[in-house]
């Protein structure tokens, strides 16, 4: 039974344990939602969850390598067995990696797709159709605009497999339309982080300098915008990429 059957959505966050992910699950929460937070570092997850969660009754927290698909069956599994599977799928775990194109070898290029790309195709599969026979759904998928515009900071992988998850949002989209189940993409970009952490303040400010509203990006800013996406409003948005960018890229 799903989530929606109780009168209380469902949703299921990958890669929720901080930064784009965390302020995700927030955000859903606030929205009335159930969430459950997987992430292949179960114990960040579980202190996220508690972080959002003081009750323990609003998460459930699942460890999981979505570049496992093995993983990502049993993480399913759980989810069924605790509240059903979700009415709300947010496909945000992602591994970033900065390369020359030249410099990456196959094992490199194969792991970035498995955890970014393949993971979204195979947890879409499998939450898609429970979705279409409850009659409601949403799906969102974290792209980049390093999947528009070709990765300049980060790698070749990287920019490709965001690629690859804006089609992939534009066939899932049309495959369940019909059923009251929206597919949308989020392309951020320049958000602050905690992989920004590592760049040096000058260059952070110069990056914010560089996009016209003059600074970068709050995870929080792109949260507000997956929680309209999942949400009864939204119902006549499919098929979409939307840009959280400052104007970085306009279109």
């Amino acid at each position: 039974m799903g989530g929606s059957a109780r009168g209380e959505r469902v949703a299921l966050v990958t890669g929720a344990a901080q930064g784009i992910g965390r302020a995700v699950a927030a955000a859903l929460i606030d929205a009335g939602m159930r969430v459950a937070l997987l992430d292949r570092d179960r114990g960040a997850a579980t202190a996220t969850a508690g972080d959002l969660d003081a009750s323990g009754e609003r998460t459930l927290v699942l460890g999981a390598d979505v570049s496992d698909p093995a993983q990502i069956d049993t993480a399913l599994a759980d989810l069924a067995a605790a509240w059903g599977m979700p009415d709300v799928l947010v496909n945000n775990a992602g591994r970033t990696v900065s390369r020359s194109v030249w410099e990456i070898d196959v094992g490199e290029w194969d792991d970035v797709l498995a955890t970014n790309l393949r993971s979204c195709l195979l947890l879409s599969q499998r939450c898609g159709p429970a979705m279409r026979a409850a009659g409601w759904g949403r799906i969102v998928n974290m792209a980049s605009l390093a999947g528009q515009q070709g990765g300049v900071v980060a790698g070749a992988h990287y920019a490709a497999s965001k690629a690859g998850m804006v089609v992939l949002t534009k066939i899932f989209a049309r495959e369940l339309a019909d059923a009251g189940v929206t597919v949308n993409a989020v392309a951020p970009a320049a958000i602050r982080t905690p992989a920004m952490d590592a760049i040096e303040p000058d260059k952070v400010a110069a990056m914010g300098a560089s996009i016209p509203v003059g600074r970068v990006g709050t995870p929080e800013e792109v949260a507000g915008l997956v929680a309209y996406l999942c949400s009864p409003a939204a119902g006549f948005v499919t098929g979409a990429t939307l840009d959280v960018n400052g104007g970085l890229f306009m279109r």
